[in-house]
């Protein structure tokens, strides 16, 4: 599995760098205090984990990555905000590459046929200073229904490494595979799916 992390030399530039201009390490962390613009999702620290009870034994987990997608973000009027990310099914991950290669299949998410899973937000309703609730269509494995999640505010700022305004948060929700057709081995693998989202967005000029 790869992933975009600090490799020991750059880890210790971006600390000479923070340490060199602390204006660079300035991060908000009041939603309302957002920058307002178009966002794409920077899919290097963008992660979907997914999380099912495995015949009843363990909490087993797996990842998507190479995410794509915008944001269109507006901290004054949060409910006009909108979002839309695109998914690769085939990035699926877990510790084994053999279910790997069986989720990639057609008993499970048949990524051949289905290649991406997306969302298109509906509406994003404010629940706290740095809390929404966020409505869509989630389209799976050919299915869309509603679902919804909620999104926690982290922080934003310049990235001192690439100097990009950077935007990140936290979503969380739960689905049930079943109603996009993923059925292979209910109920011994939980139907019920539990999502974690790492979301980093920048912020186009």
């Amino acid at each position: 599995m790869k992933y975009s992390l600090f490799s020991f030399p750059a880890a210790t530039l971006a600390i000479g760098l923070l340490a060199g201009n602390p204006a660079s390490a300035q991060v908000v962390t009041s939603a309302s205090q957002i920058q307002s613009g178009a966002y794409d999702v920077e899919p290097g620290h963008t992660q979907v984990s997914f999380e099912v009870l495995h015949f009843g034994f363990t909490n087993y987990l797996g990842v998507f990555s190479n995410v794509s997608g915008t944001l269109n973000l507006d901290p004054k009027n949060p409910s006009a905000s909108k979002l839309s990310v695109t998914i690769p099914v085939d990035s699926v991950q877990t510790t084994s590459a053999k279910l790997n290669d069986e989720l990639k299949g057609d008993q499970w998410f048949d990524a051949a046929k289905f290649p991406n899973a997306t969302f298109e937000s509906t509406s994003v309703r404010l629940n706290g200073k740095n809390d929404a609730v966020v409505t869509g269509n989630l389209t799976l494995h050919g299915v869309t229904k509603p679902e919804t999640l909620k999104v926690h505010f982290i922080g934003a700022g310049v990235n001192a490494l690439d100097k990009k305004y950077t935007a990140g948060f936290e979503a969380t929700g739960v689905i049930k595979r079943s109603d996009f057709g993923v059925k292979m081995y209910v109920p011994y693998v939980s139907d019920d799916v539990h999502l974690r989202i790492a979301g980093a967005f920048e912020r186009q000029d």
